[in-house]
């Protein structure tokens, strides 16, 4: 099989792409032939080695499947060859996705949801359990409450926005002026311009002086170190990002706020729940940009970039 091979942290020339030998599946696990994959801030993040000490080299990295059920190992009885599926591999734990084979887990894989194709698929498995973990698991995100993401335009962002619409949550977000319609079309009821205004200050105005119930923190450094401004009293604030410098609680205290730090677990429960979300028309990830199985370096490239222009997600296609 073709794979895209990590051989040394790094930059984006770090990868190499080899054949290599199919694997094969064991007791409770399935084969699945890969027909596309996707592009998470922590695949670049892994490459240039910030997790070094769990990722053993040579490596096939990458967080996203959708594919077909090829084999199945002794034991399985969820799944059958020609079924088509969804799952974000176990991280740090084995091979990953950049790759045109991957055996997995059965209780990590679900069913793909029929109304997306597989680029789609690919595209929500681990920003959409990113998502729902943080604001269903975490936050505990009510009917009626109010909740601001930031980072509204990118993967997680984008699928936080329709997750929190679903629950029945007043959004707003924080995205550049050239990404606002972008926002508002996935649900947002509010924008937040954080390049020409504070948005502290513009979130104090929209909510009376109140604040928000949750803050999802998509990006880190001054957005999560000025969250506990944001809130509203016994607000929550979750985020998905490494903390980059000690935090001052003080506001935090203040407000009897509470705070949650995601790493995201893998299980079929999550993606069934996506899956029932997808298909009532409540959520649908956005695929900015396709890349080829030899085209990851450009798309990590891409990503990784400042303004690099995608909305949503960056997929890649593995099988035709």
């Amino acid at each position: 099989m073709k794979a895209m091979t990590l051989q040394s942290f790094g930059g984006p020339e770090s990868f190499e792409l080899r054949d290599l030998p199919k694997p094969v599946p064991q007791a409770g696990q399935v084969l699945v032939r890969v027909h596309a994959t996707s592009i998470n801030p922590l695949d670049y993040q892994v490459r240039r080695g910030d997790y070094a000490d769990l990722v053993p080299l040579p490596a096939i990295t990458g967080h996203d499947v959708s594919g077909v059920v090829e084999a199945v190992g002794p034991g399985v009885t969820a799944f059958v060859p020609g079924d088509e599926v969804w799952y974000t591999p176990q991280i740090f734990d084995g091979p990953g996705s950049y790759a045109e084979y991957h055996v997995a887990a059965e209780g990590i894989v679900g069913r793909k949801p029929p109304a997306l194709s597989h680029l789609e698929a690919a595209s929500l498995s681990l920003v959409g359990g990113t998502a729902w973990e943080a604001l269903v698991v975490r936050a505990g995100l009510r009917v009626g409450e109010s909740v601001l993401v930031h980072g509204g335009a990118g993967g997680v962002g984008h699928v936080a926005i329709q997750l929190a619409k679903a629950i029945g949550a007043q959004v707003y977000t924080t995205v550049r002026a050239a990404n606002a319609e972008f926002a508002r079309s996935m649900g947002a009821d509010g924008v937040i311009d954080y390049e020409k205004e504070d948005y502290v200050d513009a979130v104090m105005r929209e909510t009376g002086g109140r604040g928000f119930d949750v803050v999802f923190d998509t990006i880190g450094g001054n957005s999560l170190a000025r969250s506990p401004d944001a809130l509203a009293q016994l607000g929550r604030v979750v985020s998905i990002v490494d903390i980059a410098q000690p935090q001052n609680l003080i506001q935090a205290w203040g407000k009897n706020a509470s705070y949650h730090f995601v790493f995201t677990r893998q299980n079929r429960g999550k993606l069934d729940e996506l899956s029932a979300l997808v298909a009532r028309g409540q959520l649908r990830p956005h695929v900015g940009a396709v890349y080829a199985l030899a085209e990851i370096p450009l798309a990590h490239a891409r990503l990784e970039s400042p303004n690099h222009g995608v909305r949503g997600k960056i997929a890649i296609a593995v099988a035709p």
